[in-house]
């Protein structure tokens, strides 16, 4: 799950749900000189910004702790708005925001402002380009889909005032309408023969069944009441024992029942689907999916490129794994009997944060907390998510860790380098320690988001007290495993890939039990480019450091190579590589 998962649900929300409102068409005139043209520059993306962050309260919420200091005090309590039929208006509201970002002197900007031209100009030439394909967009998925993340952001939902209670019970009490306007949705692509497989069917129904399955004891209760119970400096108990009576009787009588309707729905639509492979197998179904990629990974290359890429440090991984095994005969031993000193969570934080000294610059002192799946989350959850904190409140953080995934010995480890540092929490929190402006929150692919906290775990194998040898053989094997799932998401979904062909393309590489081969080819064709974020993200970063390395020579260091990204922030790949050199010799 996103994330980092909280980043794909900021800007699904903001980007999928938010246009309804758009932003006010205020005629902006580039001052004559630098400073009033970078001054209107910046009005004209608080503008955007806070119109579209108010567009969902879900989305506001996780973007701002305290809106008010933004200007934003009046607003609707929403989801946003899932329509198929609101491409029109969105169009329209990107040819304004070109036409408006086009009418700035560019080069009066600030680097950072020119930035975000960029960024927002990318963006929305990308959008255009995807006119038509409203309905090929699936909000229900089992592991990034709204009703799979909407329990765990509803459980992390900050109290930081009433307003905040009030805005939480109002959403729950909505949550049966905004299911109905999925379900609509779901309709409407299975009239035009755009539902998805059965099998996919199956899972949603059934995660939504496992999250409903004993209400009294639904974990948005006690959360809820812990929640309340830390705020006896706000609250009489008088108050404190209204608002847990109204979220018991919203979550009994309004979430649940919705989550029950939504698996009706589902399961009434279920053999309407045309398609049980990948996204080719629907008309102009390729082309949508080349679009998504693109916009998914934030790379530029084709999906040819990036296959012969995947295969290449396939390639290369492997051939590095041979040769440790051919001058470590012992190396499979050393790899299933090595320790780490500690399996705490919190201690291997602590660890991380010391061994990336050399590497990294020193993150501001947040606090952090790493939590365990709920059980009921667990089968359709992913092995670990981060949770992003608002833009004005980097002070709390939270890992989650789902129990029921991975027994590997390493895998805690690297999985809380990716998750925490130096991987989402270090690149989140150093994000909002660099002054960006508040509308690049709206703007960041997954593929950067993903690809850095996956080109990070990869160094963090080297981090681990553990042989050298054994570190780099596990570390060569992860990142092979990785381009496999690549290889066949590209191969299911533009290349047409069967599932024999999936069996096939496995076994070439001695994974052969059919029954998991066939779980990696449902779930990829139920979550498209969903691994292609971390591995063509990871490789993008790569591309990024050879760069880096190969322009400054002998002045190149780690260090400041991740210093420079820190301070641009997340971005299409292009842009990065466009602007590394501007804030690499920013002091």
């Amino acid at each position: 799950m996103k994330k980092k998962f909280i980043r794909w649900l900021s800007l699904f929300l903001a980007l999928f749900l938010a246009f309804e409102t758009g932003c006010t068409n205020i005629p902006v005139k580039p001052g004559e000189n630098r400073k009033q043209t970078q001054q209107e520059f910046s009005d004209y993306t608080n503008q955007i910004f806070c119109s579209e962050v108010t567009a969902s309260t879900l989305n506001m919420h996780y973007s701002l702790a305290h809106p008010e200091n933004y200007g934003i005090s009046d607003y609707k309590v929403t989801y946003g708005n899932v329509s198929a039929d609101s491409e029109g208006e969105v169009s329209l509201l990107l040819e304004n925001w070109m036409g408006k970002l086009r009418s700035f002197e560019k080069k009066n900007l600030t680097p950072g402002q020119q930035m975000t031209y960029d960024i927002m100009m990318d963006y929305a030439r990308k959008e255009l380009s995807a006119t038509g394909f409203g309905l090929y967009d699936e909000i229900l998925r089992p592991s990034t889909g709204i009703q799979s993340q909407l329990p765990v952001l509803l459980a992390e939902y900050t109290f930081y005032d009433a307003k905040d209670i009030e805005d939480y019970l109002k959403l729950i009490s909505i949550t049966p309408d905004f299911f109905h306007q999925i379900m609509e949705f779901e309709q409407k692509k299975a009239e035009q023969g755009l539902f998805m497989a059965d099998f996919a069917v199956d899972d949603i129904v059934q995660q939504c069944r496992n999250f409903i399955e004993d209400p009294e004891n639904n974990y948005l209760l006690s959360t809820f009441d812990s929640r309340i119970a830390e705020m006896t400096d706000l609250l009489t108990s008088e108050q404190a024992a209204l608002y847990i009576a109204q979220n018991r009787k919203l979550v009994l009588e309004q979430l649940i029942p919705a989550y029950r309707a939504l698996a009706e729905g589902m399961e009434a639509l279920k053999g309407m689907g045309k398609n049980s492979g990948g996204l080719c197998g629907l008309p102009k179904g390729r082309e949508y999916y080349r679009y998504l990629v693109a916009d998914v990974t934030g790379s530029e290359l084709s999906v040819e490129e990036m296959q012969k890429q995947t295969e290449m440090q396939r390639t290369q991984d492997m051939e590095d794994m041979r040769t440790l095994a051919a001058n470590n005969p012992d190396i499979g031993e050393k790899c299933a009997n090595y320790q780490l000193p500690t399996e705490d969570a919190e201690l291997i934080l602590e660890e991380l944060q010391t061994k990336m000294q050399n590497d990294f610059p020193s993150p501001p002192e947040v606090e952090y907390t790493v939590k365990s799946v709920h059980p009921s989350l667990e089968e359709y959850t992913a092995p670990a998510f981060y949770l992003t904190p608002p833009i004005d409140d980097i002070s709390h953080n939270c890992i989650y860790i789902n129990q029921s995934k991975g027994d590997e010995k390493l895998k805690l480890y690297t999985t809380l380098a990716h998750e925490g540092f130096p991987g989402h929490l270090y690149q989140n929190v150093m994000e909002r320690s660099s002054s960006l402006a508040p509308i690049r929150s709206l703007f960041g692919s997954s593929g950067y988001a993903e690809g850095w906290a996956t080109y990070v775990e990869m160094q963090s194998f080297y981090y681990s007290d553990v042989d050298k040898e054994v570190a780099a053989y596990l570390q060569k094997n992860q990142s092979a495993l990785l381009s496999l799932y690549a290889t066949a998401d590209m191969g299911i979904h533009c290349d047409g890939w069967t599932l024999r062909d999936t069996v096939d393309f496995f076994q070439k590489y001695h994974i052969t039990d059919k029954q998991v081969i066939q779980e990696i080819y449902q779930l990829i064709v139920e979550e498209p480019a969903h691994y292609l974020k971390y591995y063509i993200g990871y490789l993008e970063f790569l591309n990024l450091k050879a760069y880096a390395m190969k322009k400054y020579g002998e002045d190149y260091t780690n260090y400041r190579f991740h210093q420079s990204l820190m301070k641009m922030g997340p971005a299409p790949f292009s842009i990065l590589r466009k602007y590394l050199p501007v804030f690499w010799e920013m002091k």
